[in-house]
């Protein structure tokens, strides 16, 4: 079995590796291939990738490369882990939109738009590579703004699936704060990538026992403060937001606190160089501590589980994975991208059937998705009246001046990247 990571030199692969290594009963690995345009970068990480497998006994070989169409030939599965721009990129993406008064981040609002725009063009013509090496190859998104890159792929009739590190997240820590195996973890997890809600936490299945009221009257505080809202939001809608829905739920109140501190993409810069020094080290053969603040935690589990899933091995029957709508919550296009439980197998994600959605919930879903059908316009065919339309739809902006200002400052900031620009 032959997998392929493109962005493969990111600082995020050695947890990745360590998963591959640890969980090679669930997916089999003979071969994995990390491909980079960054050589400095995927020696480093190439190298302790090979410690990581070596330390743990995997048999599988792994090979990098720059050569985008010599790394996916042959691949069963490719999984994509891009950043168009780099990290000077996303440092942009969050502190123009500031200038606003508009929340600065990378996966949402004006700052998600501009990274949507940027990798939208490169993901569709890796997927095209991809499919001529191979067209039964499964490609596996992690790449964000997850949810539009998605809908992107399948609309191009790629062999594609949206994956995050939120529902994952979760699992895990309600399973550690109720004391059961992450396993005995069931989600009714619904909405669209990075805008979802827990609205049940069920014990050993999709029927099982809603513990949810339990958790949130024993482990309310714990919650909230991870999610960085008052323990009252969490009692009054009795489910459990994203830690994403508070750009939504308290936006005026993050612009001020972003304002004041550096952003976040100058934290992850200081982070990275730290990082690539210690994958410099020959003695290291294991993923550093320091990782586990870089993001993406559980990234590697999740990713297991969906490839063993697609290519016929082990992994869990139902995932939440972003897919097509195809009529799973009505009040949405069927060609709706969603992040939702999905049952997993060789043909690909098919959602569960949801429970109607509260209209507090379905509005803004509904807004957003009519947000991210315009964003894929903008990033297909290009134009600034197309980004202004976008913006001004999104529920973050959604004022006339606001989104001219904006459009200007993405436009300006981002024209190197941008072919219609």
């Amino acid at each position: 079995m032959k997998l392929t990571v493109v962005g493969g030199g990111s600082t995020y692969t050695p947890e990745l590796i360590d998963g591959f290594a640890r969980l090679r009963d669930t997916l089999p690995l003979t071969e994995l291939v990390l491909v980079d345009p960054a050589a400095d970068r995927l020696d480093l990480v190439g190298d302790l990738a090979r410690r990581i497998f070596a330390r743990q006994d995997h048999p599988g070989t792994i090979t990098t490369t720059s050569d985008l169409d010599a790394g996916v030939e042959g691949a069963d599965a490719v999984l994509l882990q891009l950043r168009v721009g780099g990290q000077a990129a996303r440092e942009q993406d969050e502190t123009w939109p500031l200038e606003c008064g508009c929340v600065g981040q990378e996966t949402t609002g004006a700052g998600g738009l501009a990274k949507a725009l940027r990798t939208v063009p490169v993901v569709l013509d890796i997927a095209e590579r991809v499919r001529r090496a191979n067209p039964d190859a499964w490609i596996i998104d992690f790449t964000n703004p997850v949810g539009i890159v998605t809908r992107a792929l399948l609309r191009a009739g790629h062999k594609a699936v949206g994956l995050c590190n939120v529902a994952i997240g979760f699992q895990r820590k309600f399973a550690a704060l109720l004391g059961v195996a992450p396993a005995e973890i069931h989600l009714d997890h619904v909405g669209l990538n990075h805008l979802t809600w827990e609205r049940a936490v069920r014990l050993g299945g999709p029927d099982g026992e809603n513990v949810l009221p339990r958790l949130l009257a024993e482990h309310g505080d714990a919650v909230a403060d991870d999610l960085r809202l008052p323990r009252t939001v969490l009692d009054r809608l009795g489910v459990v937001p994203s830690y994403y829905l508070r750009y939504f739920y308290a936006h005026d109140e993050v612009v001020r606190e972003l304002g004041t501190k550096p952003s976040r993409a100058a934290e992850v810069a200081a982070m990275e160089k730290q990082l690539l020094d210690l994958y410099g080290d020959p003695a290291l053969d294991e993923k550093p501590a320091l990782l586990a603040k870089r993001g993406g935690a559980f990234y590697s589990e999740a990713a297991v589980d969906l490839a063993a899933g697609l290519l016929g091995g082990g992994g869990s029957p139902y995932q939440v994975v972003n897919t097509y709508n195809h009529g799973t919550l009505p009040f949405l296009p069927d060609d709706a991208v969603i992040e939702t439980q999905a049952a997993i197998g060789a043909d690909g994600a098919v959602p569960l059937p949801v429970a109607p959605v509260d209209p507090l919930y379905a509005g803004l879903v509904a807004n957003v998705t009519a947000y991210e059908d315009l964003a894929l316009d903008a990033a297909l065919r290009g134009g600034r009246d197309r980004v202004f339309r976008a913006l001004l739809a999104h529920p973050l902006v959604g004022q006339y001046a606001t989104a001219d200002g904006l459009t200007d400052r993405l436009i300006a900031h981002n024209r190197e990247h941008l072919a219609w620009a």
